[in-house]
């Protein structure tokens, strides 16, 4: 989430927490006030609500992801409208039963969807002994990170998918790295065309490197060809050489 305004040091957001059993209303309302300072004066600045999981999540007996998105977006917007920089969300499943699994995984990747580019941080909580090892799976891909809690320690679990995207962004800040330290022709080069000679260096296709930056394939052979030409390099292999071996010479003499 990113903060706008300098209220304070941190972000000036509206809270909304869902709870079913075995964890109630009351429960969750009596911890609060025992810990957070002022909570008459948080609720009547709308800084926080509780609201309850079977009605939030189970209107006429279903999960219907589209009507709980939607709910979503009007608590953001309704939580911008009021001048707070976005929503924190934190909901537990304890309520969901293996029947409405599926739905409700459903409904977890289109909230991932909708929470893109928007000022939204969601906490979403499971219980783990009452899931099976197939649910701990499909609870990893619908989320950015996962934790859980076992035998008193805290692991993190990671998809093949987070795996693969970390090792695209070190490679790409490798890439990064070497393109920040001088080479023969590095001047002549555009910001958009040391952009796309970051993704050669890491061995990217174009068809990689133009999903990535989306633009064409076409547009990434353009960008490649003027590089090529600009730094005197005969072929890929040629051009990273000019790139990596300039600044490996540089960091031996360092």
């Amino acid at each position: 989430m990113r903060c706008r305004g300098a209220r304070t040091s941190a972000c000036f957001t509206r809270r909304s927490a869902i709870f079913s059993q075995p964890v109630t209303q009351e429960d969750a309302w009596a911890a609060l006030r025992r810990d957070v300072p002022d909570l008459d004066g948080r609720i009547a600045a709308n800084q926080l609500e509780i609201l309850p999981g079977y009605s939030w999540y189970l209107k006429g007996g279903e999960v219907d992801s589209k009507t709980i998105t939607s709910g979503w977006h009007e608590k953001l917007q309704f939580a911008l409208d009021k001048g707070f920089d976005g929503l924190r969300i934190s909901g537990n499943a304890f309520w969901m039963e293996n029947n409405l699994w599926k739905e409700f995984c459903e409904y977890e990747h289109e909230l991932d969807e909708m929470m893109q580019d928007r000022p939204m941080l969601v906490l979403c909580t499971y219980a783990l002994g009452a899931s099976r090892a197939v649910d701990l799976l499909d609870v990893a891909r619908a989320h950015q990170f996962t934790v859980a809690r076992r035998r008193g320690q805290w692991e993190f679990l990671e998809t093949p998918e987070l795996k693969q995207a970390k090792r695209e962004i070190k490679n790409l800040s490798d890439a990064l790295f070497v393109l920040s330290r001088p080479f023969p022709g590095h001047e002549l080069l555009t910001a958009r065309e040391r952009i796309v000679l970051a993704h050669i260096v890491r061995g990217a296709s174009s068809k990689e490197a133009a999903r990535s930056l989306d633009v064409s394939p076409r547009t990434i052979e353009f960008h490649r060809a003027n590089i090529m030409q600009k730094l005197g390099a005969k072929n890929a292999v040629d051009l990273v050489h000019i790139v990596v071996g300039t600044s490996e010479r540089k960091q031996a003499s360092d």
